[in-house]
This record gives C-alpha cells, sequence and structure tokens, in this order.
C-alpha cells in the first residue's frame, strides 16, 4: 500500500530507527515506554533466569482494544532470542505511531502487542531458549509420539565439529554434501526440527518450555473472547536482505491459506508464501507455534504470517548457528573467540543499518494495516 500505510508517524518525534535497540533490557525499557505513552497497562511474565547483564528477564504483554473485541490482531517478536532486535523494534514503531493506532481502534479490532516471547535467547543473542529448545519446533502433543527427522542424523555429525572454527575436513565434508545434495537439502534437514539429539540445532524438545507455556496462558486469556484473530510474528534470517517474506503460518487448509493471501498481497508486490506448496524459502517445519491459536482459542477463525525479513545468505545463517551451539557446549572457550562468535549471531539475525531498520518498519506497517483491514472487512 502506498502513502501513509508505509511510513510510521511517531507522536514522540523518534523515527523508526530509533526503535530498534542494541540490547535485551534497552529494547524492553523501550517497549515498556511506549506502551505507557499510549497509555496501554503492560502485564509482565517474569522469566525464572537472570539475563546475560543480571537484568530481569520478562514476556511483556500489552493490550490495545476492548477485552471483549471480537476481533484480535496479535503483534509477537523474539520467538527465536536474537530475531527479537527487529521484532522489538517493530512493535516499539508501532505502539508509537498514533496514526496506525487510531485506525485499529476505529473499526474495532483489539492489538496484542507480546514482546520478547523468548527473553532469555533475546537477553543473550541466542536463537533457542534457556532449555537450548527452538520455540518454533516445541508445540507438539507430548504424548504422542514426536516425529522424527531422518536426514539431521546424517548431517549432525557435520554440525559440531570438535574445535571451532571447524577444521578443514569438516568444512570439505559440508561443501561436498552442498554440492551433491543442494543447499535447500542443507537446510531442510537441519531447520525442519529434531528431538533426538538435545545439544543439536533446531531441537524441539520433549516438553513445553517456559515460552510455550506462558505463551499458551497469554493466548488464553486474550484470545478466548474473540471470533477472529489475526497473528503477524516477525522473524528473521531467511531470504534477500531487508525483503520481508509473508510466510502463511497456519494448517494446510487451501480456505485459510487463501483468506491470508487475501490480505497481505500486496497488489503482487507482496505475495504471500507457504512451505506447504514450496513457495516460501523455508523448508517444510513441525512443531510450529501456530498449533497453539487452534487448540487455545477453537472457537476463532485464524488467519496468520510470519514476517520473515533477510539478513545474509543462509548458508552463513546456518554457520552461524552451528558457531552458537558450539559455544554453548564450550564455555571454557577464548573470550575473543566467545566475542567473534556473538558478533557473527548478530549479524545473522540483525542488520545494524538505518537502510535495513527503515525497509523493515515500512513493510511491517503495511502487514499490520492489511490485517485489520481484513479482521474488519
Amino acid at each position: 500500500m502506498a502513502g501513509p500505510r508505509t511510513r510510521m508517524t511517531g507522536t514522540t518525534g523518534e523515527g523508526p530507527r530509533d526503535a530498534f535497540s542494541s540490547s535485551y533490557a534497552q529494547a524492553r525499557q523501550k517497549f515498556l515506554q511506549a506502551a505507557a505513552a499510549a497509555e496501554l497497562a503492560v502485564e509482565s511474565k517474569r522469566h525464572p533466569l537472570p539475563g546475560r547483564d543480571g537484568e530481569d528477564l520478562a514476556m511483556d504483554v500489552a493490550r490495545q482494544g476492548h477485552p471483549n473485541a471480537g476481533a484480535l490482531l496479535v503483534l509477537t517478536s523474539a520467538c527465536h532470542g536474537a530475531e527479537g532486535y527487529c521484532g522489538s523494534g517493530v512493535q516499539v514503531a508501532a505502539l508509537r505511531d498514533r496514526e496506525w493506532r487510531e485506525y485499529a481502534a476505529a473499526r474495532g479490532v483489539a492489538v496484542l502487542y507480546v514482546h520478547a516471547l523468548n527473553p532469555h535467547g533475546f537477553s543473550h543473542a541466542r536463537r533457542v531458549t534457556h532449555e537450548n529448545v527452538d520455540l518454533n519446533r516445541n508445540f507438539h502433543d507430548f504424548s504422542q509420539p514426536l516425529p522424527a527427522n531422518e536426514p539431521y542424523r546424517e548431517v549432525q555429525p557435520l554440525l559440531l565439529s570438535a574445535s571451532w572454527p571447524p577444521p578443514p575436513e569438516n568444512e570439505a565434508a559440508v561443501a561436498a554434501f552442498i554440492a551433491q545434495r543442494g543447499e535447500a537439502a542443507w537446510q531442510a534437514a537441519i531447520t525442519r526440527g529434531q528431538h533426538e539429539f538435545p545439544e543439536g540445532l533446531f531441537y524441539g524438545g520433549r516438553a513445553p518450555t517456559w515460552s510455550n507455556s506462558t505463551w499458551r496462558e497469554v493466548l488464553r486469556v486474550h484470545g478466548h473472547r474473540a471470533a477472529r484473530v489475526a497473528w503477524i510474528d516477525i522473524h528473521t534470517g531467511l531470504g534477500p536482505s531487508g525483503v520481508g517474506e509473508r510466510i502463511y503460518a497456519g494448517r494446510d487448509d487451501p480456505a485459510s491459506v487463501d483468506r491470508a493471501r487475501r490480505w497481505w498481497d500486496g497488489g503482487g508486490r507482496t505475495p504471500v508464501t507457504s512451505f506447504y506448496d514450496g513457495s516460501s524459502t523455508s523448508a517444510y517445519l513441525t512443531g510450529l507455534m501456530f498449533n497453539s491459536v487452534y487448540e487455545e482459542c477453537p472457537q476463532a477463525e485464524y488467519t496468520g504470517i510470519a514476517m520473515e525479513y533477510g539478513t545474509v545468505p543462509v548458508v552463513d545463517v546456518m554457520n552461524a548457528l552451528r558457531a552458537d551451539h558450539w559455544l554453548a557446549l564450550h564455555p571454557e572457550a577464548p573470550a575473543e573467540l566467545a566475542h567473534r562468535i556473538k558478533q557473527q549471531v548478530m549479524r545473522a539475525f540483525y542488520t545494524d543499518t538505518d537502510e535495513w531498520k527503515e525497509q523493515i518498519v515500512r513493510q511491517a506497517r503495511e502487514a499490520l494495516f492489511q490485517a485489520v483491514d481484513g479482521l474488519s472487512s
């Protein structure tokens, strides 16, 4: 959409670039201040562990709109902790944007801002939770057998070498796999989700995480009265730099996919993709968070997307995650190496340039207006 729908119009003089932060603690402070300025109460679900610098961690929840509103739009950040640097900026910019807030209110759409679904990962610049679990692979019925990821079994020995950086023979083996099978096969094997290797990548866990249980509690409280629920979950790390891919996030239901595409297709410029039909940069995944909406809000018609913003090439993202998991297994690593790995992780999930930040906010604002239009139509 053209015009004001692609431009955040802050009420306090800050531009969209100022909405972003350089630490979890700063991001949380900006979110709390923006919610207070918008006269929204915040409920804080305190995390049991401290942050990297000893700060309190919490999943913070702010709601605009009547408790009995029939239409609810949810905007979440930091499902994957380090990706919260982007998602928090979007939320702060939206909270500061009076025109956006008034637009949603005038159409009877309540808006739920959930800051830092995974605050521990956000603070420690890790993608995973404190349980070393990928939150977006953790939404299973754990009383039932968990899905197996046989391709991951094959690549697991390649992912975490005994030393870092990996020795030449490891790099050669990874390069050979990609050359023979393709980059997409490497990505799919790693990212689908697995439940056999607790120290490994994209581990889905064997029980609900703190973030899983806490998010479900928030959803039950705020979503059980809504007849229609929409959800935009902010992610980073896949696709071209600064481009927000709109990935359908719901069950493989043709009517729901069609509805998402009608709401969020920006005149063909930003088509809604899906891993069900192979149109997304994402591989087919299991244990996704969207399962929680169907289970906690069964009365609601649900429509959702993940806004996936590109940063660096996907092979670089995978290597950053390998390095981060290696570091978690080797706390004795030299401080200089640990610092380099953390910088590598940050580059994989957050591009700290004005141009990138402005692209992120512009595309997110368009998607927020489109969601309200869809919910209120």
